[in-house]
């Protein structure tokens, strides 16, 4: 960093001494060039002169605090003492209103401070006409020019500091916006980890509590059930800590090493082996199909799946009968995806059998309706005429090139 840089941060740290610093400095020239050697002002006139050489240009140490104040004392300072020092060798007083000017350009509001600064110059530029009746002569038009040149630096400069805050403000802004989307990110990148786990992990966990109670009741006195129900438990455990190693895989750190980017995510080509697997488990489903089948998008075919899976684990759960129905009906325009638990139906001897309420609250329902909201269907779950606790979502059909890609 250069001298000048240097002088310019220790200026801007300590704007006041620098101030008081150049007030010296302007006073020190004009006695220096205004009556060094031989003068002709003499006894009072000097005495007064060099008091308003000093009250001129010491009201400068403070012209950041009082800009107004420190153009009128300087300026009226400065006419007085070039009336009483009667030399023109003493202009330099006139450095004090000229930085005076600048001051209030720069600091008071725009308007205002223009229209002060040029009033300044034309008062003064009177009052010397008034002692030397030339208002066109060489030294009032210098004056003048250099009026004008002070009150467009400092415009200049206020400008400048203008445009400085608000790139501050915008970059402020840039950072605060940052970091509210990063977030906003964590916040969705956690419920979308929560829905996974739940969805997945959740639902061969909820196989395993049923299969280990239907074996735990079994093992005195049906080894055959017990065993198969075993086999339940084991083989759900195996896929539960697979689905378990993927997510965790995911959440490591980038440089680690056999850490997938991608966890395959299922869909409605998986939904035969999930329906094997609950009717392995002990589920009844009654399951068709209405309409012709059209592919979904990748984003439509996970909530898809995920919304049956859940459904019907919450059936599995839940119902006394354990007995489901399945509905997957193709529109023109969407997928109506039905899961009515059948546990809670008239039975043909006129029984009807309560099924276990579901809490709307849930994490499994709240988790898919957000899946299917965020798609832009319809969601809806609860009990149904006749005793059925039923789950409907509408799932609008996806453009394949426009169509998010699934959370794994």
């Amino acid at each position: 960093m250069s001298a000048l840089a240097h002088l310019r941060q220790a200026a801007r740290r300590h704007a006041h001494l620098a101030d008081a610093v150049i007030a010296l400095a302007v006073f020190a020239a004009t006695l220096l060039t205004a009556f060094a050697g031989h003068s002709a002002v003499v006894g009072g006139h000097r005495t007064v002169a060099i008091v308003a050489a000093a009250l001129g240009c010491g009201v400068l140490a403070g012209r950041r605090r009082r800009p107004l104040v420190a153009l009128a004392v300087s300026a009226g300072a400065a006419e007085v003492f070039l009336a009483e020092s009667g030399s023109t060798s003493g202009v330099l007083i006139l450095l004090a209103p000229l930085i005076a000017l600048y001051t209030v350009a720069d600091l008071v509001e725009r308007r205002p401070g223009l229209l002060l600064g040029c009033g300044a110059v034309g008062a003064l530029a009177l009052v010397h006409a008034v002692h030397k009746p030339a208002l066109l002569g060489p030294q009032n038009l210098a004056f003048m020019a250099l009026g004008g040149l002070a009150i467009a630096a400092g415009d200049s400069s206020r400008n400048r500091r203008a445009y400085l805050a608000e790139v501050e403000r915008r970059a402020e802004r840039a950072e605060r916006e940052r970091e509210l989307d990063a977030r906003r990110r964590i916040t969705e990148e956690r419920l979308r980890i929560a829905r996974d786990l739940h969805d997945a992990v959740g639902h061969h966990l909820a196989l395993i509590s049923v299969q280990s109670n239907v074996a735990g009741q079994a093992l005195d006195s049906d080894t055959a059930a017990a065993s198969e129900a075993l086999a339940h438990v084991k083989s759900a455990s195996r896929k539960a800590l697979g689905e378990l190693r993927d997510t965790v895989s995911l959440l490591r750190q980038p440089g680690d090493p056999v850490a997938p980017t991608v966890i395959p995510a299922p869909g409605l080509d998986g939904l035969d082996e999930l329906l094997a697997l609950l009717r392995a488990s002990g589920l009844g489903i009654d399951f068709r199909v209405d309409g012709t089948v059209v592919p979904l998008a990748p984003a439509a075919d996970l909530t898809a799946y995920r919304v049956i899976q859940e459904s019907l684990t919450n059936v599995y759960k839940h119902s006394s009968r354990r007995q489901a129905r399945l509905t997957l009906g193709y529109d023109r325009h969407e997928l109506c995806i039905t899961v009515d638990d059948l546990g809670g139906e008239r039975t043909p001897g006129g029984r009807t059998h309560a099924p276990r309420p579901v809490p709307a609250a849930r994490h499994g329902i709240v988790g898919m309706r957000e899946r299917v909201l965020a798609l832009g269907g319809h969601f809806t779950a609860g009990p149904r005429p006749g005793g059925a606790f039923q789950v409907t979502a509408y799932l609008p059909y996806l453009p394949l090139d426009l169509a998010p890609e699934p959370a794994p």
